[in-house]
């Protein structure tokens, strides 16, 4: 069955060689979370994205006009030959010269991008920014180091790490956390400390890859995830601090996961396909940098 596009985009602007934009399904859920169904994340995100306007009427653009091709999903039930095809696909995109959207199934999917953009940029510069209620950074769970909640530790072990939105983690995560690199969601939620905006900024390079598991957002918005954690940022928090991000450095790719659809509630797969339209608006609305 052919892959639908992202926004029911039509050719020439869906086909991947007039496209700036990649979008790569990558339908995988593998560890034990509260809910399960996020490897139908994907696919919910693609046909919300049918429904919404991709005019942006902030910056007076349209993001299809960039060109957004859907590539064909990686749907390897297997975690280790997941994240091998992970990391040769975004490869691949970045050899193009184009910009890679990473779209799961559990965050664990973002190992293989981590990896894929460390070897590109292995001569550059490169931050890894992540947006997530749990820390991630377990260097095991049980017998294994790819659990969802072991995700940012693979991350650590390639690029500079920049945390936003925690508000859970074990204690074992606690004694590792590398301090005046996290940024809690209590901190910036409602203020907190003035400075933090910069602080964070301050630690960007010149090309950042995002990752963003959609329980970074709180349940109120978001309540389609594997493990709702309450006293989330809201969406124009997120907004804000992406936008501040791009004017700061490169986005050089992303990878958006987490969302575990509900039968009777498709307003969150909405949310999380404008969050998808929003991002590459941004790295697109002023040109190719």
């Amino acid at each position: 069955m052919k892959q639908k596009q992202f926004g029911a985009i039509p050719e020439p602007f869906s086909a991947l060689e007039n496209s700036k934009a990649v979008i790569i399904p990558v339908p995988f859920e593998g560890s034990n979370s509260m809910f399960k169904g996020s490897d139908k994340g994907p696919d919910a995100v693609i046909e919300a994205s049918a429904f919404i306007d991709l005019y942006d009427i902030f910056s007076d653009t349209e993001a299809w006009r960039a060109g957004i091709h859907t590539a064909e999903s990686i749907r390897e039930r297997n975690a280790e030959k997941m994240i091998k095809a992970v990391r040769t696909n975004v490869t691949q995109v970045l050899k193009k010269k184009k910009f890679p959207v990473i779209l799961g199934g559990e965050h664990t999917v973002a190992i293989g991008a981590f990896q894929a953009f460390a070897d590109f940029y292995k001569e550059k510069d490169l931050t890894i920014v992540q947006f997530d209620a749990h820390a991630g950074i377990r260097t095991m769970l049980g017998a294994s180091n790819l659990n969802h909640h072991c995700v940012m530790s693979h991350a650590i072990a390639v690029a500079p790490v920049v945390q936003v939105g925690i508000r859970s983690m074990c204690a074992q995560e606690r004694e590792i956390v590398e301090p005046g690199r996290v940024f809690y969601a209590d901190n910036i939620r409602d203020g907190g400390n003035k400075t933090w905006m910069y602080d964070l900024l301050n630690k960007l390079t010149k090309n950042v890859f995002i990752t963003i598991d959609l329980d970074v957002l709180d349940p109120s918005l978001m309540p389609a995830v594997a493990t709702p954690e309450p006293g989330g940022i809201d969406w124009q928090l997120l907004i804000d601090i992406l936008k501040k991000i791009n004017e700061k450095s490169i986005l050089a790719g992303v990878c958006i996961s987490g969302l575990t659809p509900i039968k009777y509630n498709k307003a969150p797969n909405y949310v999380a396909a404008r969050l998808v339209s929003n991002l590459i608006t941004l790295r697109f609305n002023s040109g190719l940098k």
